[in-house]
């Protein structure tokens, strides 16, 4: 850590400021006593102002005078000042008496002290073997080389079946005293160390929803914005690696066949001879941890209650502003009711709203510039041929939708081969493409591109017969339009 960092710890960290605070010993005493070592997150006003007052009894009792002369509720509600942040002060849903709680920074500073003291005996060869196999998790739990994999599963086997064998031929290797002691303190303090990152992730959670709350008050925009925002909060704590790491422990709590093989190996553990100092709280240990789980969990559940109630309230306020709209609509029709009906002119710019979206408008399309020759030929020209002008073929659509129209005077559909049967085509192809783009009020063409027709002709003046395939063309009589059978 660099200087700058430390020094901003020094001065904002709630935990440092009670290391350094006039009463510290009192504080972590009592604090570390109610919460962190019965594991509690929640003790009403009036029982924790009692268990204060015994302690200040007894310490200046102890003194022979008065070093505590305040009442035991003035030294909590200074505890709970954002200036000293070492108890959460709130009230409970259904509760008009306020409750405490211990901050994250007593617990830091709690387990601090506790290892302070030197200890008769420090093991170091569980938290060795801890090192290897983590290291062992995260190479082969990351590696992608099947063979590589494969080598290490052959070697784990290797050794599982060498101890088996020494187990069957009698050779039972027992755990010596002192790796006993090793074990079971690194077990209680990791123990203990997981109930104190309980009560971190839990404050985490419970900053968001004060966060969510200070947000929801002070809203001015629309729902869906809120929630967009509200629901990116929820997911970026859930989806972080913190929140992962919590529910994955969380629901490997839950499950019934861990809770009995924790039990079970923790009973076994606290009958061997060599634990003669064990922690009593080792015992239902696992207990603790559901129990700090479930209080995380209720702390994530408030978030949606909290996001649910502000759309109960936001829509009960919607639904009075129309109420209000409407009753004002009626008394001003009520005062206007006498009046004659040629008083009230409105004008409006149109029936309809002209709706020019900004996708339709077309692109620019450069046009073609055309050469101009204004060169004036000379006598000695070739002369042209220019009675292929005169030669091009026009299909008159209006005699195509009278054959269509004739079509449908018995029939409320008709086909296009159908058509042609009864007027063969006279101008080929060009005709046959003009049938696909009529358009007229008294019948709709459809085109069904699944099914396929041919279509066939003869050439205009005389010739080989012609055939195409083309879709299926129904022409059908438009709506309203009568059967003229």
């Amino acid at each position: 850590m660099e200087i700058d960092e430390i020094e901003t710890l020094r001065r904002n960290s709630a935990a440092w400021r009670l290391l350094r605070a006039d009463h510290a010993p009192l504080i972590l005493y009592f604090l570390g006593k109610a919460f962190t070592e019965q594991n509690l997150r929640s003790i009403a006003a009036s029982e924790l102002a009692g268990q204060l007052d015994d302690e200040l009894a007894a310490v200046n009792e102890q003194a022979g005078e008065i070093v505590f002369p305040r009442p035991a509720k003035a030294y909590l509600e200074d505890w709970a000042r954002p200036e000293a942040g070492w108890l959460r002060k709130f009230y409970p849903p259904g509760s008009d008496e306020p409750h405490f709680d211990a901050t994250p920074a007593v617990e830091k500073a709690v387990t601090w002290v506790r290892s302070l003291p030197s200890r008769s005996f420090v093991g170091t060869e569980s938290r060795l073997n801890i090192v290897f196999d983590l290291l062992r998790q995260l190479a082969f739990g990351t590696e992608t080389d099947p063979d590589a994999r494969l080598e290490e599963l052959y070697r784990r086997r290797a050794e599982i079946d060498a101890e088996i064998g020494r187990v069957l031929a009698g050779d039972i290797p027992i755990m010596d005293t002192a790796a006993q002691r090793d074990r079971y303190q690194q077990l209680t303090a990791t123990a203990r160390g997981l109930l104190a990152d309980f009560r971190e992730v839990e404050a985490n959670f419970r900053t968001l929803d004060r966060d969510l709350r200070e947000k929801v008050a002070l809203w001015q925009g629309t729902k869906g914005a809120l929630l967009d925002d509200v629901l990116g909060s929820r997911n970026a704590i859930t989806d972080s690696d913190q929140g992962r790491s919590f529910h994955a422990f969380y629901d490997f709590l839950l499950s019934a066949q861990r809770q009995t093989e924790l039990a079970d190996l923790l009973k076994q553990v606290h009958e061997l001879p060599a634990i003669d100092d064990h922690d009593p709280r080792m015992r239902r240990i696992h207990h603790d941890w559901l129990d700090a789980g479930e209080r995380t969990q209720a702390t994530v559940r408030l978030l949606s209650e909290q996001l649910r109630k502000f759309l109960d309230d936001h829509v009960w306020l919607e639904n009075r502003r129309v109420m209000d709209v409407l009753r004002s609509i009626e008394a001003q029709a009520l005062r206007l009711r006498d009046r004659p009906a040629d008083a009230f002119v409105m004008d409006i710019d149109a029936a309809a709203p002209t709706i020019a979206l900004a996708l339709e408008r077309p692109l620019y399309r450069p046009g073609n510039r055309a050469v101009l020759d204004s060169s004036v030929p000379g006598e000695d020209e070739v002369e042209v041929d220019v009675s292929a002008l005169f030669e091009q073929v026009y299909v008159d659509p209006g005699r195509l939708r009278a054959a269509v129209t004739r079509a449908l005077q018995h029939e409320t559909h008709v086909e296009l081969p159908d058509v042609i049967a009864q007027q063969p085509l006279e101008q080929g192809l060009a005709e046959l493409v003009t049938y696909l783009t009529l358009t007229d009020p008294t019948f709709d063409t459809i085109l069904d591109e699944n099914q396929r027709q041919q279509v066939s002709w003869v050439n205009p003046g005389g010739g080989s017969r012609r055939r195409a395939r083309l879709p299926r063309v129904i022409f059908t009589r438009a709506a309203g339009q009568v059967n003229a059978a």
